[in-house]
């Protein structure tokens, strides 16, 4: 099968060293994909002292006559904990119409995580086949999309091709629901998903649960992590002060605020509550992003 290369800026400069990108690992071992051939790999010595390397990591790779070694990891732009993954450009939050229930609450929560970590969300939601045409669900779905944010839809015939489009030449998770349909939503964009990771799973038989196993997956001229990502909604380690800042549609308006340090609660002169009572931020998800920080300032009393 022909691999994709790697975008323009990623790929191999062989001098002394080669760059490429992690895109398994199982184990210790490590395959980097250098131009457009996958290059078997060791953490060299001075490597294992260090930073541990993820999937999506950019690297320096040095051959020798029996074996390669990754050298040196290069600056990441963002790591995700679950999955294992580095320099993630998007996540999909996957969320069905029907079985299991659309929720709104759980698209603003993983928005949340995702654009803390500096990765840009898109909704892809499922099961479309399930409601009718005048189903309320089309009007949160056009009220997200008011809002800036990347919406595609899917059901069991077919997957959106605009959403295709969105893969090519990115790293992304998928996350969502239990049951939403990530698995098959991958496997209709390109059937060869499940034969990769059925080949996977029996190759690593007994030990896949113990040995340590992440891998990007081409698919549709993209690469997709085969790991759902974000399962666990754990907000402790969030400063408030820089949430608010990374949701796309409050953006605008947070340095418009009397205070410096408005954390957009309870403040007078509150440049995004205001925009809130106009309309201009949706009233539920800032009412979500209200219940995250009373989490977040709860959790953090607790220790």
């Amino acid at each position: 099968m022909c691999r994709m290369a790697l975008p323009t800026a990623s790929r191999c400069i062989i001098t002394d060293m080669e760059k490429g990108r992690i895109i398994r690992i199982v184990s210790s071992q490590y395959d980097v994909l250098c131009e457009q051939e996958i290059v078997p790999c060791i953490a060299m010595g001075k490597l294992r002292k260090g930073r541990t390397p993820l999937v999506g990591d950019l690297v320096e790779v040095e051959r020798f006559a029996n074996q390669s070694g990754i050298q040196k990891i290069l600056p990441r732009r963002n790591q995700l904990l679950r999955p294992a993954v580095a320099n993630v450009d998007q996540a999909i939050i996957v969320m069905s119409c029907r079985d299991p229930d659309f929720s709104t609450v759980l698209i603003d929560r993983l928005i949340f995580q995702i654009v803390y970590h500096d990765i840009q969300p898109l909704l892809c939601i499922t099961k479309t086949d399930l409601i009718d045409e005048n189903d309320a669900i089309y009007q949160t779905i056009e009220r997200y999309r008011q809002s800036g944010y990347p919406v595609y839809t899917s059901n069991a015939q077919a997957a959106s091709g605009a959403l295709i489009a969105a893969l090519k030449g990115k790293i992304s998770v998928l996350t969502g629901q239990s049951g939403a349909g990530k698995s098959s939503l991958l496997n209709r964009i390109d059937p060869r998903f499940q034969l990769q990771t059925q080949a996977i799973s029996k190759a690593l038989g007994r030990g896949k649960h113990t040995t340590r196993h992440c891998e990007l997956h081409e698919i549709a001229q993209g690469w997709v992590a085969d790991t759902p990502g974000f399962s666990s909604m754990d907000f402790t380690y969030m400063e408030i002060g820089a949430l608010a800042a990374k949701i796309p549609d409050f953006q605008p308006y947070i340095n418009q605020c009397r205070f410096r340090d408005c954390v957009h609660m309870h403040e007078p002169d509150c440049a995004l509550r205001q925009a809130v009572e106009t309309g201009a931020v949706a009233m539920e998800r800032y009412r979500h992003y209200q219940e995250v920080v009373t989490m977040i300032k709860q959790m953090k009393k607790k220790y």
